[in-house]
């Protein structure tokens, strides 16, 4: 990366980390997915003391290698709704007992200039999750999900975030066909509940890893 696009990175999220702090969020900037995970793995997993741990859909989670280690981590419990050969009961009852972990981690559509995480959820399980329950979350973030504001980003995950999912999903909604949101009735549809959260309650329960790159949708 040229010194100056480096330079421009580093001031920007230095700037968001601040904004998130202000807001009562914890916020860490790092540098890869791969120093995100360990940074849960080094510093997060041991000061929360958690037994329990469960997960969002996220790209940038999945892709960081953090879920990978935790399933070899002696006496946590990993409640996964993506484990192979489950029904769709299964999947929805680890979901709901995902609420009740000491300690859950997600990603976030979008993060605003003035530390605001926005989120538009299919099922609510992931939004529930920032919202209460958990003791303890986490909320991977790349770079390329902040936007200068609400609107902005509402628009971010509408035009692009959402009906790239659906493709990606393989959705049998209007979006997935034709890459633009039609505000559908679908059954398929994965756009349900918008929650925007401004500040962490209690303080320091929500911990943003800022990463800068570009990953994730």
């Amino acid at each position: 990366m040229e010194k100056f696009e480096d330079n421009y990175w580093q001031l920007r999220l230095t700037a968001v980390k601040e904004q998130l702090e202000s807001n009562n969020f914890e916020a860490v900037v790092v540098q890869s997915a791969g120093e995100a995970a360990q940074f849960v793995m080094d510093k997060l997993l041991p000061e929360s003391k958690a037994q329990s741990v469960s997960f969002g859909g996220s790209m940038t989670l999945s892709s960081s290698g953090l879920l990978d280690s935790l399933a070899a981590v002696e006496n946590l419990t990993v409640l996964s709704p993506n484990a192979p050969g489950i029904s769709i009961e299964e999947k929805m009852e680890i979901r709901r007992q995902g609420l009740l972990v000491d300690l859950y981690l997600t990603g976030t559509n979008a993060i605003t200039e003035d530390g605001l995480l926005v989120n538009l959820d299919m099922i609510g399980n992931r939004v529930g999750a920032l919202t209460f329950g958990p003791k303890k979350v986490v909320v991977f973030v790349g770079r390329n999900k902040i936007v200068p504001d609400l609107e902005r980003a509402m628009d971010r995950i509408k035009d692009y975030a959402a009906p790239a999912n659906a493709i990606r999903l393989e959705c049998k909604t209007p979006c997935a066909k034709t890459s633009e949101c039609a505000d559908c009735n679908s059954p398929g549809r994965i756009c349900n509940t918008w929650t925007i959260t401004e500040k962490s309650f209690p303080k320091g329960r929500v911990t943003v890893v800022i990463i800068n790159d570009d990953l994730g949708l």
